[in-house]
């Protein structure tokens, strides 16, 4: 394949993966309802917490940073941290192991009513399943970035966000900052109208 194929093809690709999630209503009803739950946190006083490996990871503090900072428009702060300070995560992965890292995290920070979304593009990462096991056990309610099926995650986090037809990390990650995206800005348009007007 030449590389104008090969370019041509892979916007196709992620056209399709685009294409498949948006014409899932049950998909758009999950995105809709990680609204209504980070919303709910933010107006009740609670916080939004993310954690996720490689890129993962990449997406979880792009989450986290534009609460803290600005999305669309200058506006009050919003409580948002990614699990992912590299003295934390090496001295729990020394002391504890690493599929701790995450869950020592939530439990340090995470309180009843708080949002945690857990990212994972195979649903099987055993540091993302063990910080839903232990924000599930504290009263936090989970999100899941997912693909490939979900994995063991599909049915362990309050709320599956697959993404569809998709095989390959990239892909899915790419539909997964889509949702961030959209999420942050259905919350910013309910909180901060004005910035929208």
């Amino acid at each position: 394949m030449s590389t104008p194929q090969a370019v041509a093809a892979s916007f196709a690709e992620a056209q399709a993966t685009l294409e498949a999630f948006a014409g899932d209503p049950s998909c758009l009803r999950s995105v809709e309802r990680f609204v209504e739950l980070a919303h709910a946190a933010l107006v009740g006083g609670n916080k939004l917490m993310a954690c996720g490996n490689g890129g993962s990871m990449c997406d979880a503090m792009h989450f986290c940073e534009e609460w803290t900072g600005r999305f669309r428009g200058n506006r009050n702060a919003l409580p948002a941290i990614a699990f992912s300070d590299p003295s934390q995560l090496s001295c729990i992965a020394n002391d504890f192991g690493y599929e701790e890292v995450f869950a020592r995290s939530v439990a340090a920070y995470g309180q009843s009513g708080d949002v945690l979304l857990a990212i994972s593009t195979s649903g099987n990462s055993p540091n993302i399943l063990r910080a839903v096991e232990e924000a599930r056990a504290r009263g936090i309610h989970t999100v899941g970035l997912l693909g490939k099926g979900g994995g063991k995650l599909l049915d362990r986090v309050d709320l599956p966000i697959v993404i569809p037809i998709a095989t390959t990390s990239d892909r899915i990650q790419e539909l997964h900052i889509k949702v961030i995206h959209i999420t942050i800005e259905a919350v910013e348009r309910q909180l901060f109208p004005e910035n929208y007007a």
